[in-house]
């Protein structure tokens, strides 16, 4: 799925590309939302790697995902610090994947208290670095 690209006001930092990681992060720079997929058991999982934690399979693949997700759990943060000072408050949340994986984001709402467990998001892209790299957040749906 290609997302759309926004600017959330949080800040953001250039991925750090390790070797499990860079065709991620490639991946989400050309605006596509990709979820590591098991080609051997069928399972989704998060976070990308080369191995399956569910089987042990080596075939996995980043396999396009629907980008459609509900909040799990989430936190409201109030009191920032370092780069985060004066966006408070802001919420760090686990989501839960449409294709069943839960990972840690930031949700970005105009009024966090418009939030409630189980409210449908979809993912979005912050531009990170100088370098065309892009971080995944989620917004309500």
């Amino acid at each position: 799925m290609t997302i759309d690209h926004t600017a959330t006001g949080l800040p953001t930092r250039a991925p750090n590309r390790a070797m499990d990681t860079a065709e991620f992060w490639d991946a989400l720079a050309a605006g596509r939302w990709v979820v590591p997929h098991c080609d051997s058991c069928g399972g989704w999982f998060w976070y990308p790697r080369r191995l399956c934690p569910l089987c042990g399979s080596w075939t996995v693949t980043l396999a396009e995902a629907s980008g459609r997700a509900t909040l799990y759990t989430f936190t409201v943060i109030r009191r920032g610090a370092g780069p985060y000072r004066d966006k408070a408050p802001y919420v760090l949340a686990y989501v839960e994947l449409e294709e069943g994986p839960r990972l840690m984001t930031n949700v970005v709402a105009d009024d966090v208290s418009s939030l409630t467990i189980g409210m449908a998001l979809r993912v979005v892209l912050d531009p990170a670095g100088d370098a065309g790299d892009a971080v995944y957040r989620f917004v309500p749906a």
